[in-house]
C-alpha cells in the first residue's frame, strides 16, 4: 500500500490545493467545546502569541518538537529548514523565552532535538549551552529514543536515535511509569530480611521501567494506525503518552508550540489533560484538529495509509 498523501512540507503545489480545506488562518484559534483544548496558527517566537493562546492559563508540562535545523530527508523546506547556527539559536532563544513565561511555578520541559553529524552535531550541543542562560530551569535528564528503522550508509554506523532533553522548573512531581517489556532476567541477588532474594522478587512491577534509553517505541509509522500521511516529522504516540503520564497530572494544562501531526493533542485527549497547541502552518493545525475529531468519532489514532483530507482526490 502507498500513502495517499505525500510529504506536505516539500510539495508547494499540493499545499495550495489543501489550503482551502483548512478552517483556520494566521492568528486564528480553535476552541474545543468538549475538553477545552485550543489549537491555533501562531508564532512560537512571539511572546504575545504564546500568551494569547494560553489565555491566562499556566502549563505544568511543555513538550516541544521544533525544527532541528537540518535538511530532513535531504529536503530543505520552509517548514523543516536549514539556517545558519546563529539564526537558529536566536530562533530557539525566542521560543524558549516565550514558553517559560507561561509555565507554572513547578513544571516539566521536554524538547526533541536533532544533531547533524555533517555539521559538528549541530544544533544539539549549542542548544544545550543556550539553555544555561535560563536560570529558572535546570537539566533533569537526557533521553534517547531508539528507532526500529534507521538511516545511513554502508560506510557509517546506522543512525537509529532521537534525542529528548528534559528540564524542570521548580520541583514538579514525577510519576514512575513502566514499559510493557517483561522482566525476564534473573539475578542481582540481595539478602532481604535474612533471605537471599533475586531481582524479580524485589521488583515493584513485572515489567521494566523505561530509563532514559527507550527501546520499546515503534517508529515505522506506515505500519501503524497512528500514521499521519504527509507529516514527515511525526513523533510516536507511545513516547508522548509516556512523557505525559510521568510528568503531569489528570486535568493539567499542557503546551506544545509545534503541533505538526497533533500527537500531543491526541495524547492529552486520551489521558485527560487539557492541551494548548499551535503551529505556524494552517495545514498542520487542520490535521491536528482532524486527528482529534477522527479519534472521537472512530477511536482511530491516525490514518495509516489513508489521507486526512478525503475531500481532495490526489492522483499519482
Amino acid at each position: 500500500m502507498k500513502e495517499q498523501l505525500p510529504r506536505l512540507d516539500a510539495n508547494p503545489t499540493l499545499r495550495e490545493r489543501l489550503r482551502p480545506y483548512c478552517r483556520l488562518g494566521p492568528g486564528d484559534v480553535w476552541e474545543d467545546p468538549v475538553a477545552g483544548h485550543r489549537v491555533g496558527i501562531l508564532d512560537a517566537t512571539a511572546a504575545a502569541d504564546v500568551s494569547r493562546i494560553m489565555n491566562g492559563r499556566r502549563a505544568s508540562l511543555l513538550i516541544n518538537d521544533p525544527p532541528y535545523n537540518l535538511a530532513v530527508g535531504h529536503a530543505n523546506t520552509p517548514h523543516l529548514s536549514k539556517m545558519d547556527l546563529d539564526s537558529y539559536l536566536h530562533f530557539s532563544w525566542q521560543w524558549v523565552s516565550a514558553c517559560l513565561d507561561v509555565l507554572a511555578d513547578h513544571a516539566h520541559v521536554y524538547v526533541w532535538l536533532g544533531a547533524d553529524v555533517n555539521d559538528h552535531f549541530q544544533p544539539l550541543p549549542d542548544f544545550m549551552i543556550l539553555m544555561r542562560q535560563f536560570a529558572q530551569v535546570r537539566p533533569r535528564n537526557f533521553i534517547t529514543l531508539r528507532n526500529q528503522r534507521g538511516y545511513g550508509t554502508q560506510r557509517n554506523w546506522m543512525w537509529v536515535r532521537q534525542e529528548l532533553l528534559h528540564y524542570v522548573k521548580g520541583d514538579p512531581p514525577f510519576q514512575v511509569v513502566y514499559t510493557d517489556i517483561p522482566k525476564i532476567l534473573r539475578g542481582y541477588y540481595k539478602v532481604v530480611n535474612g533471605r537471599r532474594a533475586e531481582n524479580s522478587e524485589r521488583s515493584k512491577a513485572p515489567t521494566l521501567r523505561p530509563g532514559n534509553v527507550w527501546v520499546d517505541v515503534q517508529q515505522v509509522f506506515y505500519r501503524l494506525e497512528e500514521n499521519v500521511p504527509g507529516c514527515y516529522a511525526q513523533k510516536p504516540l507511545k513516547a508522548i503518552e509516556r512523557i505525559i503520564q510521568s510528568s503531569s497530572q489528570p486535568g493539567d494544562t499542557l503546551l506544545d508550540c509545534f503541533a505538526h501531526s497533533g500527537t500531543t493533542l491526541l495524547a492529552g485527549e486520551r489521558l485527560g489533560r487539557r492541551v494548548i497547541t499551535f503551529d505556524n502552518d494552517p495545514i498542520f493545525a487542520e490535521i491536528s484538529i482532524r486527528r482529534l475529531e477522527r479519534y472521537r468519532e472512530t477511536g482511530k489514532t491516525g490514518w495509516q495509509w489513508q489521507t486526512p483530507f478525503p475531500e481532495l482526490t490526489i492522483g499519482d
